[in-house]
């Protein structure tokens, strides 16, 4: 196998009010995890209510618990754990129970094994609880001697990871949402938010680490830079500099936009949507959190991934779930005509760094 470079970011920035609706079903893996029979039916949960229920869960069954998702299609939650004995309670609670294999902080050692021995560019990995395991993503760019380092470190993981091939190569994407552009690039509103009463917005990390400040889609400079984070984090925020408006909107890019009200974490199985200057509007699912992405630029960890797509120029554009934001585009492989996979930087954590709100 011919080894490649991964080439060059291409300079470009993501725009505002960059939405991306991310809905998509989730693949039921059950190679490692085993579904008790039904003593009773799951209660019919909205994701917020699941969310409640599986924090509540996760209190009351301490190290028994093995992780949780939300089942879009039945609208419930799932709870995995380790042992029968805690089925009843989960049961009660109105949840359904699966039995797995592996404990949480065994998948968390699978990480860390990861982290120390596999941090190769063009990689990425992220705890599956529909799986009950660990999966190891690889590029087009990873081969050779890193392919077959990757490899063995997976293998030596057993059941606890599995290694996948992905056709398209890592990289930040550069443009997107409502466009915002700098001297060399064009990337993706995110969403606005204020500190201290003043005006900012977020963006991507890597869009704020290769331009200082930036203008909308007419020229005009609305921003510059206050705040920026990349590698480690995917994050950057601008203070904006002009009068104009800043809505704490999406762009839907039919001529209407969604009102983001409040942040929220990503789901496992949360249906979710992005928008993009390059792209516009594409749904799909959270099939992942807390991933890891090495992007030939650095690290960055604690992302959220799905299925849907994107493309360069959607870098720092909204993802978000009805009226709640949720992340920031970072970048991913693939594109909107083959599909791919998508991460992105989680709101909640980017507002509790930079001291911002939404609204």
């Amino acid at each position: 196998m011919k080894h490649r470079r991964i080439p060059r970011r291409r300079a470009a920035l993501a725009g505002a009010g960059i939405a991306a609706l991310v809905a998509a079903g989730v693949t039921f893996q059950t190679a490692n995890a085993s579904e008790p029979a039904k003593t009773s039916e799951p209660r019919t949960l909205s994701l917020a209510a699941a969310g409640k229920l599986a924090s509540t869960l996760g209190d009351d069954l301490g190290t028994a618990a093995a992780g949780t998702y939300y089942d879009a299609k039945t609208k419930s939650l799932v709870v995995n754990v380790l042992d029968r004995s805690a089925v009843r309670t989960v049961e009660a609670a109105g949840a359904r129970a699966r039995v797995v294999r592996h404990s949480l902080a065994q998948l968390d050692a699978a990480r860390t094994t990861l982290t120390k021995d596999a941090t190769i560019p063009g990689t990425s990995w992220s705890t599956d609880p529909v799986g009950n395991k660990v999966v190891v993503t690889a590029d087009r760019t990873v081969s050779g001697a890193a392919w077959a380092k990757l490899s063995k470190v997976v293998d030596g993981l057993g059941a606890k990871a599995e290694l996948r091939r992905s056709k398209g190569e890592f990289k930040p994407f550069v443009a997107g949402g409502d466009a915002i552009t700098g001297a060399g690039g064009r990337c993706s509103l995110g969403f606005n938010v204020t500190k201290d009463g003043e005006p900012y917005f977020l963006t991507a990390g890597h869009c704020t680490d290769a331009i200082s400040s930036w203008s909308d889609s007419s020229g005009t400079q609305i921003g510059t830079n206050a705040d920026s984070q990349f590698p480690g984090n995917d994050f950057g925020l601008v203070k904006y500099t002009a009068a104009v408006d800043h809505p704490s909107a999406v762009d839907l890019y039919n001529g209407s936009t969604q009102a983001i009200t409040h942040a929220a974490e990503a789901t496992v199985g949360e249906k979710v949507t992005r928008s993009g200057s390059t792209t516009q509007v594409h749904t799909g699912t959270v099939t992942g959190l807390n991933a890891t992405v090495n992007y030939s630029e650095g690290t960055v960890s604690g992302l959220i991934q799905t299925d849907v797509c994107a493309e360069p120029g959607d870098s720092g554009g909204s993802l978000f779930d009805g009226d709640a934001a949720i992340g920031l585009t970072s970048g991913g492989s693939g594109d909107c005509t083959s599909g791919g996979e998508t991460f992105f930087q989680p709101v909640t954590e980017a507002l509790s760094a930079t001291g911002t709100q939404i609204g």
